[in-house]
C-alpha cells in the first residue's frame, strides 16, 4: 500500500506526490461534485446539508507547482495508492482531533477499541460501516420505503396478468392452478431488500451489535419489512439498486443510504484497494463537523440556525430578502450574542469574517460578537472593540459596548493515544464554554 499523507487547507509541493501518481492524476483539479459521480462518498450531501463547501470546491487544486488542499479531511484511493487528509489542528502523530469530531458529531465508535487491526488500509471501510446508522436513521424518518413492484403468482386466485408460457410450463398438465404476475405496492422491494442485506453483513462483523445497537427500532422495521430476504441473492439486489436508482426528490435521505449500501457491499474490505481505475473513498467536510461539534457545546444557550436545511432561517429585510447564516443566536433576547464557528485559525479571522459578523450582529440588536475556532497553539483569547469616529476629523476611539471576541477551543497536540486527548480536550471543553456561556444567559 502507497500511502501518503497531508493535512487540510494546506499547500505541498507537486512532487511530494509521487508515490500516489496515480491517484493524483485522478484526483487532481476536480471538484467534489465529479468525485462523487465516480464513486466517492462525500459527507454531508453537498449541495443542501453544507455551508462551508460546494460542488465547485476541489480536493487537489493545482497552483502552479503545488496542490492546494481544501476543507475536507478523510480518506481517498485508487488501486493500492492512498490519500489521507487530516486536520491542520491535530500534532504530527495520529490525527486524533478529527476521530474525536466524529465520535462526537456522528457518533462513531472509536476505531482502536473496535478493532486490533486498524489501521489506514481498513479505516476507509471502517467509515463507511460507521456511517450506516446515521444514514438509516435520518432515511426511516421519512417512513419505510414503499414503491410498486411486480410478482408473480402460481395459483387458483387470479388477479392480474396470466403469463402463458409460465402457466404452461408449471400447469401442465392442468390443476387448477394459474401462472399470473400482478403490480403490488410495497415495502419489500429492491432497495428494502438492499437494506436488509447490510444490516445482515454488519452483524456479521466483530463490533455489528454495538454499532446497530443505535437503531435498533430501525432495524427492526427493515426486517419485519422484508420477509423474502434471500441471503443468496445479494448480488441480484445489488444489480437492481444499480439499475433503479432512487428517484423522487422527497426521498433523497433513501438516495443517500442506497449508495452508502451499495459502497458497503461492493466494496467490501478485501475488495478495497482492488483495481487501477476506480476511484473510491470518503471525505468529511471539516468546517461542518466543526460548527456541529460546537453546537453539541453550547446549545443550551444558543439557537443554531440550518438555513439550507430550512429551519430557523433569517433574513435581512422585510418580504424575505437577504437571506443570512448566522451560526449561533443567543437564546437570551435581552443580551443578545451572535457566535461564529470558525475553522481557521485565529490569525486567518479577518476583514471579511467582521463585516461579516457585525452584519449579524446589527440585523439581532447584539453588542457581543465571538468567533468559536480550534486553538492549537497558545493563543489568548483576543477581544476586538468597535471603533467609533472618523480618521478626518482625528477622534477614533474604541468603543466600550460593542466587542467580537476570538475564543479558541484549545485542542491537545501532544497525546500519545486517544483515550489522553480525550480526557484533555474534555477539559479544554469546560474551560472553553464557561467563559463565555455566563455571559449569553
Amino acid at each position: 500500500m502507497k500511502l501518503f499523507k497531508i493535512k487540510d487547507n494546506s499547500r505541498q509541493k507537486k512532487e511530494s506526490f509521487s508515490q500516489i501518481k496515480t491517484l493524483t492524476s485522478k484526483i487532481a483539479d476536480k471538484t467534489l461534485e465529479q468525485l462523487e459521480r465516480e464513486g466517492v462518498f462525500v459527507f454531508p450531501e453537498i449541495v443542501r446539508d453544507a455551508e462551508d463547501i460546494t460542488q465547485e470546491q476541489m480536493l487537489l487544486q493545482s497552483l502552479n507547482d503545488t496542490y492546494r488542499t481544501s476543507n475536507v479531511m478523510g480518506v481517498i484511493g485508487c488501486g493500492d495508492e492512498r490519500l489521507i487528509i487530516e486536520s491542520r489542528f491535530s500534532g504530527d502523530g495520529e490525527d486524533f482531533l478529527f476521530q474525536y469530531l466524529l465520535d462526537r458529531v456522528l457518533d462513531f465508535p472509536n476505531i482502536v477499541d473496535l478493532e486490533s487491526d486498524a489501521n489506514h488500509n481498513n479505516r476507509l471501510f471502517n467509515f463507511l460501516l460507521f456511517l450506516f446508522p446515521h444514514y438509516l436513521k435520518a432515511a426511516m424518518r421519512k417512513g419505510l420505503f414503499k414503491k410498486y413492484i411486480r410478482r408473480r403468482y402460481n395459483d387458483g386466485n387470479v388477479k392480474g396478468t396470466i403469463d402463458i408460457a409460465r402457466h404452461i410450463e408449471k400447469n401442465t398438465p392442468f390443476i387448477g392452478d394459474v401462472a399470473y404476475s400482478q403490480r403490488e405496492f410495497s415495502y419489500d422491494n429492491s432497495l428494502m431488500e438492499l437494506v436488509r442485506h447490510t444490516i445482515e453483513f454488519i452483524k456479521r462483523k466483530p463490533y455489528g451489535n454495538k454499532l446497530l445497537i443505535k437503531v435498533k427500532d430501525e432495524i427492526k422495521l427493515v426486517i419485519d419489512a422484508t420477509p423474502g430476504y434471500e441471503p443468496y441473492e445479494k448480488q441480484k439486489i445489488i444489480e437492481q439498486n444499480k439499475k433503479h436508482t432512487v428517484r423522487h426528490a422527497y426521498f433523497r435521505e433513501y438516495l443517500a443510504l442506497q449508495r452508502l449500501c451499495l459502497l458497503i457491499l461492493r466494496h467490501q474490505k478485501h475488495q478495497i484497494g482492488t483495481g487501477v481505475r476506480q476511484i473510491y473513498g470518503i471525505l468529511f467536510d471539516g468546517a461542518w463537523l466543526w460548527e456541529e461539534y460546537i453546537n453539541l457545546l453550547i446549545e443550551d444557550v444558543f439557537y443554531h440556525p440550518m438555513n439550507k436545511g430550512g429551519k430557523g432561517a433569517q433574513r435581512l429585510f422585510e418580504g424575505n430578502v437577504g437571506l443570512i447564516y448566522p451560526d449561533f443566536i443567543s437564546r437570551n433576547s435581552a443580551g443578545r450574542i451572535i457566535a461564529d464557528a470558525k475553522y481557521k485559525p485565529i490569525d486567518n479571522i479577518g476583514n471579511r469574517d467582521y463585516l461579516q459578523m457585525l452584519a449579524y450582529m446589527f440585523r439581532f440588536d447584539a453588542k457581543i460578537g465571538y468567533y468559536l475556532y480550534p486553538e492549537a497553539g497558545d493563543a489568548d483569547d483576543l477581544k476586538l472593540r468597535m471603533n467609533r469616529g472618523s480618521t478626518y476629523e482625528a477622534n477614533v476611539i474604541p468603543r466600550d459596548d460593542i466587542s467580537i471576541t476570538k475564543h479558541g477551543l484549545k485542542i491537545p497536540v501532544d497525546d500519545s493515544n486517544y483515550v489522553s486527548f480525550v480526557k484533555n480536550i474534555k477539559i479544554s471543553e469546560q474551560i472553553f464554554v464557561s467563559s463565555f456561556s455566563t455571559t449569553a444567559t
